[in-house]
């Protein structure tokens, strides 16, 4: 068995879902995965696969993602509710210390962490994103993220991604995009695949108004914690000036900017795997 799948109950009773890797015992420190938007735990299969030799590794699915369930109450789709179902998830499986690899929305919940709850974190992985937002990128997501779509066959649904993020990954052939749609949408009874997320996660975020959250202070609360910032060369969510100024606000922040590659990078790209091997070799081992 690669992996263990377990559910748990939120402070709100709903039930959640996550991926436990590896070994509760091993000796590097335990990694905690925090996937996009509309993503789930799938997106760390195989970089979970290649970590868990050495340490244990936590791939949950946000509520209303995945194997979650959906939440009723569209209000809870919001970071302070993850942050809270984070916790429940470190409580119970006895992880009081992690490194938090965080892609996009995962991302600036490991930022929010260091605010929120600073003794636990060991190192954080920030995957394509920063606190500051472009614009251009948050219109493009805006334009899909909970949008109805029609029941697709798999050549259906790996056309529609790559009219969606054929620009983020310039390289890839059509297998690539079918690999995409397997792990993208779930897959009914009928063998179509439909999108696996309640669409009101979108529509929470839509509500929450125009005025950008001010993330400088979340990314300020990192100071004294190790952090590797990766970013899409071709990236429309992590300007190029955001992830330099990154670097001047936190002169010990490693940086990786990852060539013929958008919002985001999939992480199982070989320079990805080299600068995460490394990151957990000087920061995520029993020794430190």
């Amino acid at each position: 068995m690669e992996y263990q799948e377990y559910r748990y109950r939120a402070q709100d009773d709903l039930q959640l879902y996550y991926r436990d890797y590896g070994d509760a015992g091993a000796s590097g420190t335990p990694v905690l995965c925090l996937p996009g938007l509309t993503r789930n735990s799938i997106d760390f299969h195989e970089l979970a696969l290649h970590l868990c030799p050495h340490r244990r590794v936590l791939c949950p699915d946000l509520r209303g993602r995945g194997k979650s369930a959906h939440d009723p109450k569209h209000g809870n789709y919001a970071p302070p509710v993850y942050l809270s179902d984070i916790g429940h998830l470190l409580a119970l499986t006895g992880c009081h210390r992690v490194i938090v690899i965080g892609t996009s929305l995962g991302g600036l919940l490991a930022m929010a962490m260091g605010a929120a709850r600073p003794t636990a974190l060991a190192g954080v992985i920030l995957n394509d994103i920063g606190p500051e937002l472009d614009p251009s990128g948050v219109a493009r997501i805006g334009g899909y993220a909970g949008k109805a779509l029609a029941a697709m066959d798999l050549e259906q649904a790996a056309a529609h991604l790559q009219t969606l993020f054929g620009a983020a990954y310039p390289d890839f052939e059509i297998a690539q995009w079918r690999d995409e749609a397997r792990r993208g949408y779930r897959q009914r009874e009928d063998g179509l695949l439909v999108q696996d997320y309640d669409p009101a996660i979108a529509e929470a975020v839509s509500n929450q108004g125009d005025s950008p959250v001010d993330f400088w202070p979340y990314f300020k609360s990192l100071a004294h914690v190790p952090v590797l910032a990766i970013r899409g060369a071709l990236s429309d969510i992590l300007s190029a000036e955001t992830f330099a100024r990154m670097a001047q606000e936190k002169p010990d922040l490693s940086q990786l900017s990852l060539p013929n590659r958008g919002h985001v990078p999939q992480l199982t790209e070989p320079a990805c795997l080299a600068a995460i091997d490394e990151f957990l070799e000087n920061h995520g081992d029993a020794k430190h």
